[in-house]
Order: C-alpha cells, then sequence, then structure tokens
C-alpha cells in the first residue's frame, strides 16, 4: 500500500510538471553563446516547459531540429558563418604577432570593430524583416508567450520582447554596449575597472586615469558601432522619445554569467541574479581508452589543452613550440587540435579532435588546464579546482584571465611573444609551485559553497518570472531619467541658485541696514 501511495504521488508530480508549464519565446546568439543558452534550455525542458526559438536559417552552433524546442527558422544571414569566423580569428591573432607598433594595434582595433559593426548591422537587417513580417508577428502574439529568453549580446531579443509586449529575461555576460552591469548598476569608474583594462578594483591614480580613458573608448565604440545602427531602428519601431538602452534596461531579471568569486566587488541591483558555473557538474567516468592513457601518467597527473570551439588550431610554428614543451614534461598530455600534427609531438601528448572537457577537469589526476580563456572553461576549472596557464587570444579571453591571475591561480601569456622555453616556464611554473593549486582549492570551494546551485537559481527566477507575470517590483525605473535628474545636476543647480539667492538678499540687507546706520550718524552729526 506503501509504494502505491508513492506510485500514484510520482505519477502526481509528473503530470502537475506538465500541466504548470510555461510557453518561452527563445531568441538565443550564436557561437559559444548558444553553448550555455543550450543548458538552461534543456533545463527548462526537463521541467516541462516549452521553449519555441527563432533562429537564422545559417546557424552555425543552433541546430534547427531538437527535442528541446521547436524552431522558427529565419530566411537571414545573420547567423555565424564558420569559415569567416575562423578567417577572423587567424586575422586577428596574426594582426597581434605582428608585434607592438602603434599602427598593429590600430589595425587589430579596427579590424575587431568592423566586425562588431557588420554583426550589429546584418542582426538589425533580420530584425526588419521579423518586423515587417505582419503573418510572423501574429502568430507569436497569438502563441501567447509567458517571457522572452535572449541574450542581449546582440539586442533581437530584446527588441522583440517589447514588440511583443512580453516579460524579458536576460542571459547576460555582455550587451550590445559592452559588459553588462555598465547597462543597469552603478559603476564608479574609481573602483570599478572597465572590461579589458586590467585593472582591479584596487586603483592607483594613474590607473584611475587609464580606466577613465578605456571607458571614454568604450564610449567611442558605442557611438560608431552601436549608435547608428540602433537609433534608428528604435526611432521607426518604437518613437522617438525611446532610446535603445531603455529597452535593456527595462528586463525583468539579468541572470549574470558571473558572480563575486570571478568579479572584483563593485554595486549590483536586485533583478541581477548571478549563476556563474551554472554550466558545471560533476565529472563522468572516461571512455575506457583515455582512463588507461590518463592512469598511465602515474603520479605526475595529466595536463588538458583545449582552445575552445571556436579556434580549431593555432599557426603552425606556435603549435610545433608548444608540442615540444610538452615533450620534455614527465606528465601525460590530452590536447584538442584539429590542424596539421606537430612534428615535435612527443610519445606523452594524445591529440583529440575532441575531448570530454568537464570530465577530464574532474579526474582526480588532472593537474593543469591549459585553456584560451573563455568564460565556461574558465569557471568549469575554478569548479573542479584546476589551475591555469592562458592562452587567451581575442575578445574577453585576455581580461578573463586577468581576474585568475590576479588571484594566483594562473599563468598568462601573450600569442605576440609565445615559445618554446617561456610556454614550458610557465607550465612548470604552475606545475610545481603548491600555492597554484591551493589557491584554486579555495575558490573552488567559495564557489561551491552556495545554498542553491545556480542553474537552480536560474531555473527560480525564471519560473518566477512566469508564475508573477514579470518582476517590476525588482527593476529600478531609474532609466527613465535623463543624466541631468539622474546624477541631481539640476537639484545641485537648484540648491546653488537658492544659496545664491540667500547669500544676495543677505549681502542686500546687510549693506542696507549700513546704510541706514550711515545715514542716522551723520544726521545727528549735524
Amino acid at each position: 500500500m506503501y509504494r502505491l501511495t508513492l506510485a500514484a504521488l510520482a505519477v502526481l508530480l509528473c503530470s502537475s510538471h506538465s500541466v504548470n508549464g510555461g510557453k518561452i519565446l527563445l531568441f538565443p546568439v550564436d557561437g559559444s553563446h548558444w553553448i550555455n543558452m543550450k543548458i538552461l534550455v534543456e533545463e527548462l525542458h526537463s521541467r516541462g516547459h516549452e521553449i519555441t526559438m527563432l533562429r537564422p536559417s545559417d546557424s552555425w552552433y543552433i541546430k534547427s531540429e531538437s527535442p528541446y524546442y521547436k524552431s522558427i527558422n529565419l530566411n537571414s544571414s545573420a547567423g555565424f558563418d564558420e569559415k569567416r569566423f575562423g578567417s577572423f580569428v587567424t586575422t586577428m591573432i596574426k594582426l597581434q604577432r605582428e608585434g607592438a607598433s602603434a599602427w598593429a594595434r590600430l589595425s587589430l582595433v579596427h579590424t575587431l570593430i568592423e566586425q562588431l559593426y557588420q554583426i550589429t548591422k546584418q542582426s538589425l537587417r533580420m530584425m526588419e524583416d521579423i518586423f515587417e513580417n505582419a503573418e510572423l508577428m501574429q502568430s507569436l502574439r497569438d502563441a501567447k508567450y509567458d517571457l522572452v529568453l535572449t541574450d542581449p549580446a546582440l539586442g533581437g531579443g530584446v527588441l522583440l520582447s517589447h514588440r511583443l509586449g512580453l516579460p524579458l529575461i536576460l542571459n547576460v555576460r555582455w550587451t550590445i554596449q559592452g559588459e553588462g552591469h555598465y547597462a543597469i548598476a552603478p559603476s564608479p569608474l574609481s573602483y570599478v575597472p572597465v572590461a579589458g583594462s586590467e585593472l582591479t578594483d584596487k586603483m592607483t591614480f594613474p590607473e584611475r586615469v587609464k580606466n577613465v580613458f578605456i571607458f571614454l573608448f568604450a564610449c567611442f565604440q558605442t557611438w560608431y558601432i552601436t549608435d547608428p545602427n540602433y537609433i534608428p531602428f528604435v526611432h521607426r519601431y518604437f518613437g522617438k522619445d525611446v532610446h535603445y538602452m531603455e529597452l535593456f534596461q527595462a528586463a525583468d531579471i539579468w541572470l549574470m554569467r558571473n558572480d563575486f568569486i570571478f568579479e572584483f566587488p563593485r554595486p549590483t541591483m536586485p533583478n541581477i541574479v548571478y549563476m556563474a558555473g551554472f554550466q558545471c557538474k560533476p565529472s563522468k567516468p572516461l571512455s575506457k581508452e583515455l582512463e588507461d592513457f590518463v592512469q598511465s601518467s602515474g603520479e605526475h597527473g595529466v595536463i588538458i589543452m583545449t582552445l575552445g570551439t571556436l579556434v580549431e588550431n593555432l599557426p603552425e610554428d606556435i603549435t610545433e613550440d608548444i608540442a615540444a614543451a610538452f615533450a620534455q614534461l614527465p606528465q601525460k598530455v590530452i590536447w584538442r587540435h584539429k590542424g596539421k600534427r606537430p612534428s615535435t609531438l612527443g610519445n606523452n601528448t594524445l591529440m583529440l579532435d575532441w575531448l570530454p572537457q568537464n570530465d577530464l577537469l574532474g579526474h582526480p589526476k588532472t593537474r593543469l588546464f591549459v585553456a584560451h580563456g573563455g568564460t565556461n572553461g574558465v569557471q568549469e576549472a575554478i569548479y573542479h579546482g584546476v589551475p591555469l596557464v592562458g592562452l587567451p587570444l581575442i575578445f574577453d579571453q585576455k581580461d578573463n584571465f586577468f581576474r585568475v591571475k590576479v588571484r594566483g591561480v594562473a599563468k598568462v601569456l601573450d600569442i605576440a611573444t609565445v615559445n618554446k622555453d617561456n610556454f614550458l616556464e610557465a607550465v612548470k611554473g604552475v606545475l610545481h609551485d603548491p600555492s597554484y593549486s591551493e589557491k584554486m582549492k579555495t575558490m573552488s570551494n567559495l564557489h561551491r559553497d552556495q545554498p542553491m546551485k545556480p542553474l537552480d537559481r536560474a531555473m527560480f527566477w525564471i519560473e518566477f518570472v512566469m508564475r508573477h507575470k514579470g518582476a517590476r517590483h525588482l527593476r529600478t525605473e531609474s532609466y527613465k531619467m535623463s543624466k541631468i535628474q539622474y546624477y541631481s545636476i539640476d537639484v545641485v543647480a537648484f540648491l546653488i541658485a537658492v544659496i545664491l539667492l540667500v547669500f544676495t538678499i543677505f549681502i542686500s540687507a546687510v549693506g542696507l541696514i549700513c546704510r541706514r546706520l550711515f545715514c542716522k550718524g551723520k544726521v545727528k552729526k549735524e
């Protein structure tokens, strides 16, 4: 009887799960951003929610068919093209290796800005097609979605949610204007380092000057890339009194893909939910072949190397140097590499087209992770307590590695100057200095010591917005204020005017009294 009761209860729980499921309209960003969005999608699906996704027909990472979501395929070229993106990464690496000349740096910045400009333009062209497609827009309205879930690194999902009048949840690290916090939270430049500045929250005067200059350059990027694309689009579809960033700032919940294990202390807001490491999970057993190779390392352990999904291989001379350096180590090495096999490759190194990164990082014999500095990989290393050697290549990777470097858990190399000797020195430095491993274990313990798993926290707030049709009570209305109002410039001006008026009246009164007293004294003398 007891077992029958338990079985009935389980059936009821399963059925209620599907009954209470919500309808989510998903608008993701292609490339590596999809990797972490997919984790949220799979978890939402397992909880009984129905997910419909809008995707460009030429998407690289985002597949049209999936058991976790239904797709609406858009006839657009706004997806990420694998060959074009690979060519861009190769160009960026080449420019970095050309040296530290002013011309090389300008070429690097110009190439990056132009690429971002074109991506922004393509994204808005796709949104224009969506908004002008009356049949599609009506079908989206008729579907009665509970919310829009999007990544604001591109603004399509944000624009669509406001067009449909739906609650908005952001899976965010970056917005179209840069690091997410700057769009929603107070960010004093005196102790909040701008992304890319490679500064901490403890800045000297010259460092604060540097921080301000980098902030001004970020403003220039916004003026050059974002404003000319988004301002006319938003004015056309939402009115001339609407600034495009207001639409981002009106989001109900910001699911932030970092936390204060990784981030420097800074002001935040009540609708920012930190979920760093939500993609991390305990390791699973390796395949027999891989496990045998790992176990053959004995007491020396294993080194893992991968440069993520976007960078399949490095320039040939660098791979030759790295392979030669690995060959001199007693550790076994597992290296994800799709390019030409280096001639200097040692017997201790296993090269694979793909490797189970999380499972290897969680293996007790893993001693070191050589990585490019993507957020996902760095957070998985923190979760499993594995110290790092960094080869940052593009985008935020250098900034990510700077944050773990200052915490004493990583050594970082410059792709422009890396060679066999300095690579070998960095690897040995981390392997032979126990402080790197000890500090990383401390970071791992801090990350794991939470009342709620990051993924469960993200799910709670997504479902919270479904239950309550938004989260307005957590959302500041300050974004509706002008700069003059936000910084109380009008109040300061008013108070100064009042003080000047009172002072003027006081001086005038004193002058009048003095004149009257002087006149009375003069009359008495006469």
